[in-house]
């Protein structure tokens, strides 16, 4: 059981790091935009995430995106995506490829 939920984690990750913000070249996982993903007993997905700014213009696109794509993994029942503003997120969050790929390195 504890292996199947690797798995499933495992498979929204690599879904995560499919959706951009079409502004920037690096995925919302990578960019430090996702918070906490929970996966629950009966395999509802839980995910808090924010956006590098609050007022960023494509918003509704990039949580639709993360909705379909997380819904679209076989073993998950349900998706809600929560927008989150606290912490605040800065380029510290990214990972090293991020800002490798960003010129932040």
């Amino acid at each position: 059981m504890k292996n199947e939920f690797l798995q499933t984690e495992e498979a929204i990750v690599a879904m995560l790091r499919t959706v951009y913000d079409p502004e920037i070249p690096v995925n919302i996982y990578d960019l430090g935009l996702v918070y906490k993903v929970d996966v629950d007993d009966e395999k509802n997905v839980r995910i808090d995430m924010t956006l590098t700014a609050p007022n960023c213009p494509a918003a509704d696109f990039i949580l639709e995106d993360v909705r379909m794509k997380v819904e679209s993994i076989a073993d998950v029942k349900s998706v809600e995506v929560n927008l989150v503003f606290e912490p605040e997120w800065n380029k510290d969050m990214m990972s090293e490829e991020a800002k490798l790929e960003l010129g932040f390195l």
